[in-house]
């Protein structure tokens, strides 16, 4: 059976205005992006400047993930992708992967309930086959325990990586074509990314990376093709809500023209204080 059928969920192609104010009828208020992409960097460089172990800025950060989480709830966004373990993570030394592998564990036992109680729906993009079977099994109880919430789409990107997720659509639409279920030439990207782990969710409008690093590090690297980019110095350990709302407010303040040539502004955005 193939993974995807040829009838799998279908994601318009980025148009602009029409569909980010059909959107912004159902999320947020205006100037307020739908979907925010966050790379969170910084965690072992805020620990060494500290004079701490790496493991120490790895615990900082998910308390961060925890108040970013709460203040995207409190400031209405649809949808946050947090960048939490990329494929290229596994060439760090073993130890760390294991300090990392226990966070995700406790974060998952301590925080799901309150997840739940909060009306956040999580799903994890990336790939699941050689994780740890028990680490399989809570990445599934926490989709399936959130998967009738709405006020917050959660999508945690665990072992993800960009391009592979991009080279696994691609698979997916020449199994789909050799079996007569579409024809090659009717391959487009609508088709192909209904077949990436984000088919079905609106592409980011605002990508903020931590920690000065400026660049995407194999992180959406299809959906955000007419994202805003936000880079911020600080580390993600200190990434706390009024850097959020910076970034909102510099993404509301940005002219998007989606290859057009006359643009327009995101719009002000008022956030509780």
């Amino acid at each position: 059976m193939l993974p995807k059928s040829a009838n799998a969920r279908k994601m318009t192609a980025p148009s602009p205005p029409a569909e980010e104010n059909a959107r912004k009828a159902q999320w947020g208020a205006p100037g307020l992006p739908i979907h925010v992409g966050i790379i969170m960097d910084g965690n072992g460089r805020w620990a060494a400047g500290r004079g701490l172990p790496r493991a120490a800025g790895h615990r900082r950060g998910v308390q961060a993930l925890r108040e970013t989480v709460r203040a995207a709830i409190e400031f209405g966004l649809g949808y946050l992708t947090v960048y939490s373990f990329s494929q290229e993570n596994w060439n760090r030394p073993v130890e760390e992967i294991a300090d990392l592998m226990g966070l995700l564990r406790r974060f998952i036992r301590n925080d799901l309930d309150e997840l739940v109680k909060a009306g956040v729906k999580v799903k994890v993009i990336g790939v699941r086959d050689n994780l740890q079977p028990d680490i399989r099994a809570l990445l599934e109880e926490a989709e399936e325990r959130t998967q009738g919430n709405s006020r917050l789409n959660l999508i945690v990107a665990f072992n993800y990586g960009s391009r592979q997720e991009i080279a696994a659509a691609a698979r997916i639409l020449a199994q789909e074509a050799a079996a007569g279920l579409i024809k090659p030439a009717d391959i487009d990207e609508i088709l192909l990314a209904g077949r990436l782990d984000t088919g079905g969710i609106p592409d980011p409008d605002l990508i903020i990376r931590t920690s000065g690093e400026q660049r995407l590090s194999n992180f959406m690297l299809w959906q955000a093709a007419y994202a805003e980019l936000v880079f911020l110095p600080l580390h993600w350990p200190d990434f706390d809500r009024d850097a959020f709302s910076a970034a909102l407010k510099e993404f509301a303040a940005r002219e998007r023209r989606f290859g057009g040539v006359t643009g327009r502004r995101c719009g002000e955005i008022v956030l509780a204080k």
